[in-house]
């Protein structure tokens, strides 16, 4: 059976149930199979190496998730090529290529949750009433320990992006 977390979230003050568990400091992160596009799928394995600051968002198409993937891909240029920032949403990897054009995002890699949501669920974001994954950020260590998460308490809220950088540059 699929743990399910209440109490832990809302969305506009509503709350919202969340599917899987809640990762902590120290777990190693699980892996997982995400679209890059319709054909081709990344897994945490294509990162190896690397420190990893996973950014999860319901949809690039509101203005908080924009935002936050317009934040984390300006931060990007003063994170040197050790560090690789994720994108992780629901939204189909042609909308995704659309928005990153649009917004002129090309230092962040964008990759959906639309198949199986199977990413949700393992780090625990699946939203069971709306099926998008809820607002969260990952800072993975180079071997794929969690070094830092944030789960947002309330959807519409943007994430601590001091302090989810900062847990970055102690891992470079």
């Amino acid at each position: 059976m699929t743990q399910q977390r209440t109490g832990v979230a809302t969305f506009k003050g509503n709350p919202i149930t969340l599917i899987g568990p809640e990762l902590k400091v120290g777990d190693a992160a699980p892996d997982f199979k995400l679209n890059r596009n319709l054909l081709e799928e990344a897994t945490l394995q294509d990162f190896a190496g690397k420190v990893k600051l996973i950014s999860v968002v319901p949809s690039l198409d509101t203005g908080t998730c924009d935002a936050q993937t317009r934040r984390f891909n300006t931060e990007a240029a003063d994170l040197g090529e050790h560090v690789v920032i994720l994108t992780v949403s629901v939204d189909l990897p042609f909308a995704q290529a659309r928005w990153c054009g649009a917004a002129g995002v090309d230092q962040v890699v964008t990759l959906s949750d639309y198949k199986a949501r199977s990413f949700g669920e393992a780090y625990g974001v699946l939203i069971d009433e709306l099926q998008l994954d809820m607002r969260a950020i990952f800072v993975l260590d180079e071997n794929d320990r969690i070094a830092y998460v944030e789960y947002l308490g309330e959807m519409s809220e943007h994430p601590n992006y001091e302090q989810a950088i900062a847990a970055v540059k102690a891992l470079r």
